[in-house]
């Protein structure tokens, strides 16, 4: 997505541990119109699909799952990263890595919004090195829901998760793909 790619040019900040600061768009301020650009990009890529609803992780992914399933007309779960006293106890879980945060979360989802023979499309805002989705996936097999595929803002192509989840069958769509990141410089993978 061309546009996706020249507001990461304009608006984003390479930090130290090839971590990618977007937060004046995506991921601490949201640019609300450009992020129903992105669902319906979204949209468009998985036009023809049957998807019975998006599953996503919190936080940063909620907001453009939102944006997708607002123009696909479809309900969106996010796993919850803190289990909370108003979840039920009966609960999908598993551990995921963050690689920004660099620390493990157990991330739950309840089962009364999972179910088996469901049509799931996974988003997420980043794709680095695929734990996140690991663990989405993971919980989509608890559940035996079907994974229609995954759809990702922007993929950090140079970690290898993207490319390690195709490996497996998985489609795996990313609106902008970084090959090369560096404090100076975004290179982008043309598709």
């Amino acid at each position: 997505m061309k546009a996706l790619e020249e507001k990461i040019l304009k608006e984003g900040t390479v930090l130290p541990g090839n971590i990618l600061k977007v937060n004046s768009f995506l991921n601490h301020r949201l640019d609300v119109d450009f992020l129903m650009e992105i669902g319906e990009e979204i949209a468009r890529l998985f036009k023809g699909e049957k998807i019975d609803k998006i599953l996503t992780i919190e936080t940063s992914g909620i907001a453009i799952a939102v944006a997708a399933a607002a123009k696909m007309h479809i309900p969106v779960v996010f796993a919850k990263k803190h289990k909370s006293a108003n979840l039920s106890p009966d609960l999908y879980k598993t551990v995921v890595h963050s690689y920004t945060h660099g620390t493990d979360y157990t991330v739950v989802v309840s089962k009364e919004f999972l179910q088996s023979g469901e049509k799931v499309l996974i988003i997420d805002d980043f794709l680095a090195n695929g734990k996140a989705l690991l663990g989405l996936l993971d919980i989509m097999g608890q559940a035996g829901a079907e994974t229609v595929g995954c759809c990702c803002a922007i993929e950090k192509g140079f970690q290898g998760g993207g490319d390690t989840l195709r490996a497996q069958g998985i489609r795996v769509e990313s609106l902008a793909i970084i090959d090369q990141m560096s404090d100076t410089a975004l290179t982008f993978r043309s598709m």
